[in-house]
Parts: structure tokens; sequence; C-alpha cells
């Protein structure tokens, strides 16, 4: 069966072209403001949620509590690098006092070796401290995109329609990658530099407080530096996913409609649209290093502050008698031994920030409310019925209004309508990819969001195929299915004379970098995987109608073959399809106009026998 399709029927293109969201995170107002030349998505309607700073951090701290073995081991062998790292400063410190002392050169041996064994232990330390972090960070994230993905996999059809699907995918692809890369590269080098920071001012008060405050005179500009440049920081980068997914939805918009692009020359149109999507992306990461810049100034102007004020303070101190010129020297050593920290935490945090955006989307698709499945309720028949059903795609513009009908057991009803009647709409309801703003969808009594699995199977006209051999793409309908049931299936829709003919016979790989199934072939394994499923009930959206005139016939005895003995309720792409069909109901407008036989309906001399007149002189021509 193929996956959900987006339906195409009551909604129309914005005539002005694709338009960014005017909702998403915005550049502060003291900043260069970017040229407004990027094409717009239409606001309809909001992208998938973004966890905010707080439900980021309650995330990553409960998954750190799940694994407090590895969180242990992990913080453990970062203090013990970064307590190796300042045991060198110590020493030096003690060395200066010696040598002040009149101590001869034998004193240098045993600090050298205690210097070289500090080295080592701190090299062993830190190498397993990042393959510690490293290790702790690629599960967390492994299981983060695993629930992700399971996330995305249940959404409703109308989330992804409203939101757009180049949203979801670069939220599974460019912030993934995002926060894996800050993963393996970032985190560790961050979680070291900040023990390393924390031991060396705590070192520093150790050896004299006064030294320690006169140090504590950063802290304040690098507050301010963090203050200035944070609130600025976090929206660019939001803002900046936000454009990077504006022009995935471009891109994959223009892919998947370039027939429909050809046909109305809109090449430079969407090509524009895509200059202009990606100029804008393009424009705030330059904004955003710029910022970056800026910040790295406050950073070394807070440096300078601090240790020039624990060189003054210790002259001073020195002179009164109430330090030695070698703790002077440790705690310069030490104070300078946190610049390449702090730098490498602005640095890291430069990046952090671009992951923590990424991860806040991430963490915004596990917030959505999902249709979990449960065990569901068994019909008490297959009678298929929409009762009174409405719906709107956008709240606003009703699909469908008060549709009712009923598909008697092993019953045969073909929807038919101009485009944009409402016939997919009508058959995802049924299907149970959509839910009615306003009455039901019933199979057997049971609404069809209830119903177990494989009661209801829907076939759309763009059927998915996937990689792997064709045997395996059968079996995701009957995992259990033999050979045998396997050749049955393919035989019943008239398949399994090319699925015998193919170069490994089942055994072949079909699908992306494997043997290409025609439009046909791709229908038949899908309504193949109908017979295999064997549900009481069937929907068809459009199913035969990328056969083209070659294949109908045979993709229509397929279909005819699968819904034998089945409730089927067929969107017909083709006439003689609904003239086949036991009832025929026509839809205009998201309404019932008419229903009754093929031969009812064309006696009447309607809208329905007014399509079939066109298509008998159209086939006949």
């Amino acid at each position: 069966m193929s996956a959900p399709q987006l339906p195409d029927d009551g909604r129309q293109l914005p005539d002005n072209g694709p338009q960014l969201p005017d909702n998403g995170p915005q550049l502060p107002d003291d900043e260069p403001q970017l040229l407004d030349n990027g094409p717009q998505l239409p606001d309809n309607g909001p992208l998938l949620p973004i966890a905010g700073p707080r439900q980021s951090r309650a995330w990553l701290g409960a998954e750190l509590r799940t694994r407090p073995a590895a969180t242990g081991f992990t913080l453990l062998a970062g203090l013990l690098a970064a307590g190796a790292s300042i045991v060198p400063a110590y020493i030096l410190g003690l060395l200066v006092d010696r040598i002040r002392a009149g101590g001869d050169a034998a004193a240098i041996a045993p600090a050298a070796a205690a210097i070289l064994a500090a080295a080592v232990v701190g090299g062993a330390a830190t190498g397993l401290a990042g393959y510690l972090i490293s290790r702790l960070g690629s599960r967390i994230l492994a299981d983060l995109r695993e629930r992700v993905v399971a996330t995305a996999l249940r959404l409703p059809a109308t989330v992804l329609d409203r939101a757009g699907r180049g949203d979801l995918l670069s939220r599974v692809g460019a912030d993934i990658t995002a926060i894996d890369k800050a993963v393996s590269d970032v985190l560790p080098g961050m979680i070291s530099a900040l023990l390393l920071a924390a031991l060396s001012l705590a070192a520093i008060i150790g050896i004299d407080w006064r030294l320690g405050l006169a140090g504590a005179l950063a802290v304040p500009l690098y507050v301010l530096a963090l203050r200035w440049y944070l609130p600025r920081a976090a929206p660019s980068y939001a803002a900046e996913r936000v454009a990077i997914a504006a022009r995935s939805q471009l891109f994959v918009e223009g892919m998947q409609g370039i027939p429909t692009v050809h046909a109305y020359r809109l090449e430079d149109r969407h090509l524009a649209g895509i200059d202009g999507a990606s100029a804008r992306a393009r424009d705030i990461s330059i904004s955003v290093f710029a910022r970056y810049t800026r910040f790295v100034g406050r950073i070394n102007r807070a440096e300078l502050v601090g240790l020039a004020a624990v060189l003054v303070a210790g002259f001073v101190l020195v002179r009164q008698g109430l330090v030695t010129v070698g703790e002077v020297s440790a705690a310069a050593l030490l104070f300078h031994r946190v610049f390449n920290p702090i730098m490498i935490l602005m640095v890291t945090f430069d990046k952090a920030q671009d992951a923590g955006a990424s991860l806040a989307r991430l963490v915004g698709v596990l917030g959505t409310d999902v249709a979990e499945r449960a065990a569901g309720t068994p019909p008490t028949g297959r009678d298929l019925v929409l009762d009174d059903v409405s719906f709107s795609y956008d709240d606003a513009t009703p699909v469908l209004r008060g549709v009712s009908l009923r598909v008697e057991p092993g019953e045969l009803v073909a929807l038919v309508g101009s485009t944009g009647a409402g016939k997919t709409t009508a058959a995802s309801l049924a299907a149970g990819i959509l839910r009615p703003d306003k009455g039901y969808a019933l199979v057997g009594g049971v609404p069809v969001t209830d119903l177990p699995a494989r009661t209801v199977a829907i076939v759309s006209q763009e059927t998915h195929v996937f990689a792997g051999p064709l045997a395996e793409d059968l079996r995701l309908a009957r995992p259990d299915a033999t050979d045998d049931d396997l050749a049955a299936a393919l035989a019943g829709v008239g398949a399994l004379d090319w699925a015998r003919a193919l170069p490994a016979g089942l055994d072949t790989v079909v699908g992306d970098g494997g043997h290409q199934l025609t439009a046909a072939q791709a229908q038949q394994l899908a309504l193949a995987r109908v017979v295999l499923l064997d549900p009481p009930v069937v929907v068809l959206d459009e199913a035969t109608a990328e056969a083209g005139s070659a294949g109908a016939r045979d993709l229509e005895q397929a279909a005819t073959a699968a819904l034998r003995g089945r409730t089927g309720l067929v969107v017909a792409h083709r006439l003689t399809q609904a003239a086949a069909a036991d009832r025929v109901i026509v839809m205009e407008h998201g309404e019932i106009v008419e229903s009754g036989s093929h031969a009812e309906l064309v006696a009447g001399g309607g809208r329905y026998a007014r399509l079939w007149a066109a298509w008998s002189a159209r086939a006949g021509s």
C-alpha cells in the first residue's frame, strides 16, 4: 500500500508565489536589517512546534538522569583531566619560590618530573573524557533521532500539510546533522573547557582570596558580554533555521511539482524563489558571524582587565609580604590558563547555540500531538459510513460540507467529480488519514480512527516502492506470507508474469538504487499488498491514474481483483471504473450532487451524464 498523500483538492496555489513565514524568530532591532529580497512562504499555518529553552534543558536533564553510570564516569574523567591541567601552574609557582630562596638546579628535576607525570595523566584523562562525552552524546542523539522519526511518521496529515514537509525534512536532516557535529566536535572540548575554567578559578581563590577577587573583576565583563550576545544570538540562529527550512520547502515543492512547473512554465519563478530564500539564509549567516566577532572583542577586553587586576593585586600583596612571588606567578599562570578554555567556550558556544536551536526544533517535534494507535475496537460489520461530515484544511475554507454516504458490505461505490470537488478528502476521511471537523467516519459502527490495524487499506495515485527485494516489499503487508502467498497475490492482480521475468525474480532489488518499476507495475505492487493484507474495506484514490492509456485496462482489472469481496470506495480517475461500480456518487464543491447507478445517472441527464458523454466522445476519438 502506498504512503498517505497530501490531497490536491479544494486548495489553490497562491497567486503571488511562495512566501517566507512572517511569524518566525526576528532579528534584534539594533542590528542592521537584512534586505527583504527573499520570497515568502504562504502564511497558511504555523511551522512544527519549537521547544523553549526550559523544555530543551528539561529533556536533556531527563536523558542524562536515565544514564547515571555513563554520566558519572564522564564527569569523573573530565574532572581528572581538568585537575591534572592545573598542576603545572602550582609546581611552577613553587619552583619560583625555591629559586628565590637560593635553591640550586637540582630543584628543577623533581618539578619537571611532576609536570611530565601531570601531562601524561591529563592527556590520558582528556582523551578518555572526550571519548566518553562523544559516546554519551551519540547515544542520546541516536535515541532522539529514533523518537523524532517515530513521531514524524505518526504526525497527522493536516499537521504536515500546514507546516510544510520542508520544515520536517530540515529537522530530520540539517538539524540532526548540526547536533551530530556538535556532539562529536564541539561538546567534548566545551565540557572540558568548562571544567578547567571552574577548577582554575577555584585554585586561584585557594592561593589567596584577594587574588581570586582581583581575577573576579573579569566576571562582570564576561557576564555583560554574554547578556549582550545571548539575546541576539538565539533568535538569529532560530531565524537561520527557519530560513533554511523555507529554502527546503521551496526546493521540495519545486521537485515534487515538476510536471506542473513545466506545464505552466514556472521554472524562472521557482528558481527565483529558491535564490531569494538562499540569499536570505546567507544574509542571516553573515549577520550572525558579524555579531560573533563583536562578542569576541568583548571577551578579550574582559581577559585584559582580569589579568591586569591579578598582576596589580599580586604586586601590592607581595610588597606587603602577604603572598610570595611564586604564589602570584601561579595565580597569574592559572588565570592566563583560563583564557584558552574560556575562548574555547565562546567559540564552541557559538556552535552550541546553533546546535541548541536545532535541538529545540527536534524536541518540539517530540511534543507534537500524535495519534497513538491502540489495539482498536473490532467493527461489527463491513459497511462504510460518512455521517454528515465536514472538513477544512485551514479552519476557514470548507472542503467538505455535510457529506453523508453509506457503502454497504461488499458494495463498490465510485466517487467522481471535477478537480477540487473534495473526492480525495472524502477518501482520506474514510481511510482514517484525516479526521472530520464535524460528523463521523465509521466502519461497522466504529470510528475509523479507533479500528484495529488491517481493517481499512488505502492505495493512492502516487505509490511508493520501498528499496529492497520485491518479495520483502510485498511482505510489508503480511510479514509471514510464504512465497506461494506472494505468487498468488501477484497473480490475482495480473503482475506475476512480469515479476518472475525480473532479473532475479521476486528477489530482484527494486526502488531507489535497484530495478525501477513502471508506474503501472508500482500500482500493481500496491494492489498485491492489498490482497495480502486482506482488509474488509479498501479505499482507492485514483489508483489507476498513473498507468496511462496503454496500461489502464490491465490496471483497472487489477483493481477489480483487489476489491473483489470487499467493501470498496473508489475515487475514479477513469469513468470506466465508475461504470463498473455498483453505485456512483457525484461531488461538486464539497457536496454530493448526484447518487445512483451508472445507468440511472446517465438516463437522468444530469452532471454525471454530461461527464460520461464527454468521456465517451474523447475515448471514441
